[in-house]
């Protein structure tokens, strides 16, 4: 995939120019490496515990997950609101949510690693991600070709199946939660 200096950015006023948009896995890799330090830090936190459960992991993972997603999100917050802007329906609509989603990304993520209101967090990842995922369907069914702001302007990668998928599985991990 070859591209322009401006599309670089995930805030450009343009869709980004690309002569080339079929993705292979490789323009995923930053969020796969996430996704694996991620899934062994949950693992980790249970090292000395006898018996697993995968309740307890998934909780961990979705904490460590938020956590570090609005962590990129926070190093160019007006950047972020505005490519963010770009597919989330509220977020086209308020700016305020735009730049105050980070924010709420990390309380749930700060919620899940306390285990603060567990149904309520539960409740509140489902919905949030839930809504996300009608923006990122609705720009895909559009066929516009952006980069998802969902890792900030650290790590580019576009709006895609792969950003639906990680929308609706963390809502269904959150359900499969909030049901056991």
């Amino acid at each position: 995939m070859t591209s322009s200096p401006e599309s670089k950015s995930c805030c450009s006023s343009q869709p980004p120019v690309t002569e080339n948009r079929n993705l292979s896995l490789s323009a995923y890799t930053p969020l796969f490496v996430i996704l694996f330090a991620t899934a062994l830090g949950a693992a980790a936190r249970h090292h000395s515990e006898i018996s697993w459960s995968w309740h307890i992991w998934m909780h961990d993972f979705m904490g460590l997950f938020l956590l570090v997603f609005a962590m990129v999100k926070l190093f160019a917050l007006s950047s972020f609101a505005v490519g963010f802007a770009k597919y989330d329906l509220l977020a086209a609509r308020s700016r305020t949510y735009a730049l105050g989603y980070p924010f709420i990304e990390l309380a749930l993520g700060l919620a899940y690693l306390s285990r603060w209101q567990p149904q309520a967090t539960y409740f509140a990842t489902i919905v949030i991600l839930s809504f996300g995922a009608l923006g990122v369907l609705n720009t895909m069914r559009q066929g516009k070709q952006i980069n998802c702001a969902c890792m900030g302007q650290i790590l580019e990668v576009p709006v895609s199946t792969v950003t639906l998928t990680e929308n609706l599985s963390m809502s269904v991990m959150a359900l499969v939660m909030l049901l056991i």
